[in-house]
């Protein structure tokens, strides 16, 4: 399966450096912006698993390139993790959120949680991909008279992988529980929306389901 887009979004080519250090792991496509109207353009050709997005940059800021993802419909959905250098205390952090954010990560962070929190996005986003291409698959098959795989072999799968990133993620949740991380319960409470959004979407393809 193709990879997985992730863009970084920093005025300081030292700080995407580093980020891509620590995301290098994770194998997947890593996307340069060193603007938030750079960003923006990036975003109206390729679609993307999750943004990194630095608060404090020159012209447009991150809570304004924010803004203008979340009004866009092809771009609102995407997750945004906020990377700031500077801790104004709980307006600013509750500006992140308000703004669109799923987490607000404020610098030096642990390269652990980083890449942690940007795995599970990965992994819901190629989820939610295989789930779109099985559904029209399925759709395509009923349509030209033909049968799905027998046994529900197929949904089967896609169960089990689901299965896989509902587990990751209540690990993350735990991982997170009791910590001093202020975007936790946001992280959180994203996740499980999409993990039911998508556990309903894989309940709706099965046989006698309206």
């Amino acid at each position: 399966m193709q990879k997985a887009k992730i863009l970084l979004v920093d005025d300081r080519p030292e700080n995407l450096l580093a980020l891509e250090a620590i995301l290098s792991a994770l194998d997947q496509t890593l996307v340069r912006a060193s603007s938030g109207e750079e960003a923006l353009k990036a975003l109206l050709t390729d679609d993307f698993a999750v943004i990194l997005l630095d608060v404090q940059m020159p012209g447009m800021d991150g809570f304004e390139t924010a803004a203008h993802i979340k009004r866009r419909e092809r771009t609102r959905d995407i997750p945004i993790i906020f990377l700031t250098a500077i801790n104004h205390g709980p307006h600013h952090t509750f500006r992140g959120y308000a703004a669109g954010a799923v987490d607000y990560i404020s610098k030096p962070f642990d390269p652990w949680v980083l890449r942690a929190k940007v795995s599970v996005f990965v992994d819901l986003y190629m989820k939610n991909c295989q789930l779109k291409e099985q559904a029209a698959l399925l759709r395509l098959q009923l349509e030209a008279g033909e049968q799905p795989l027998p046994g529900g072999a197929l949904l089967g799968e896609l169960s089990a992988r689901l299965a896989a990133v509902e587990e990751q993620a209540e690990a993350l949740t735990k991982q997170l529980e009791g910590s001093a991380d202020t975007g936790s319960a946001a992280t959180a409470a994203h996740l499980e929306r999409k993990l039911a959004g998508l556990r309903r979407a894989l309940d709706a393809l099965r046989p006698g389901s309206n």
